[in-house]
């Protein structure tokens, strides 16, 4: 339990900005229609629809939004999305993950796989790079919301297993399938996080330069702009300095 180490979920913090809110709701919309579509209709009877409407509540997606894409799942004529996720190298070694949803298969691996190809990366097999992560549940508080001391108390009493406390926050990680009592157990003591989703953290990490981020970074930019894909992850190490120097520009 506990611990602070260097790792970074871009989406988090990129799904922050004004400019990204858009295309960060038309996402979250899409998870939302397609958990619906996997099981019941109802938050309440279905655990990851329940998880993709929480998210869309701490992005501060509108009620109605939320409830046109449930709706949307029952459309007959609807969008049918399947889950897939693609496994890859970028420059320098990095481990990549993409995880799309999507209406045509084709299309969306033709589009991953040119954007590895365009910045010096390659795709794999399923399962070439996801042994080097875990998978679990996370929810993100402000900095100010509590120590690294209480925060690790209260994961304790509400079943986390690890807690990241640095200077732009805490994050806390769960079982996947414990997610939304762990966070519901937070939220009753800290009020509502910034950020709560399901994820893959790197159980290590690969160094790199400022050059190799660069090109890293542009590729995680341009596999975002993606319609199709839903998250994208990477186990880079890279110095704190030279990480401010590449989001700042």
């Amino acid at each position: 339990m506990a611990g602070h180490s260097k790792f970074k979920n871009i989406q988090f913090r990129k799904g922050a900005q004004d400019k990204k809110r858009a295309k960060l709701f038309s996402k979250l919309g899409r998870e939302i229609t397609a958990s619906a579509k996997l099981g019941l209709p109802d938050p309440a009877m279905n655990a990851r629809l329940r998880t993709a409407v929480a998210a869309a509540r701490v992005q501060n997606m509108p009620k109605d939004n939320i409830e046109r894409a449930i709706k949307k799942s029952q459309d007959a004529d609807g969008a049918n999305y399947d889950e897939v996720r693609y496994e890859g190298f970028a420059a320098g070694g990095v481990g990549v993950i993409v995880e799309a949803l999507t209406d045509n298969r084709n299309r969306t691996a033709s589009e991953v796989r040119s954007i590895f190809a365009k910045f010096g990366g390659n795709l794999g097999e399923t399962g070439a790079v996801s042994f080097n992560f875990d998978r679990l549940g996370a929810i993100e508080f402000d900095a100010d919301k509590a120590t690294a001391d209480e925060m690790l108390e209260a994961a304790i009493e509400a079943g986390g297993d690890d807690v990241e406390s640095t200077d732009e926050g805490h994050t806390i990680f769960c079982n996947p399938d414990e997610l939304h009592q762990v966070a519901k157990a937070f939220e009753d003591q800290f009020g509502e996080p910034r950020a709560m989703q399901i994820l893959w953290r790197p159980k290590n990490e690969v160094p790199i330069d400022e050059e190799v981020g660069e090109k890293l970074l542009r590729m995680i930019d341009a596999l975002e702009e993606s319609e199709d894909v839903q998250q994208v992850y990477a186990n880079f190490d890279v110095a704190e300095d030279v990480l401010q120097k590449l989001t700042a520009a």
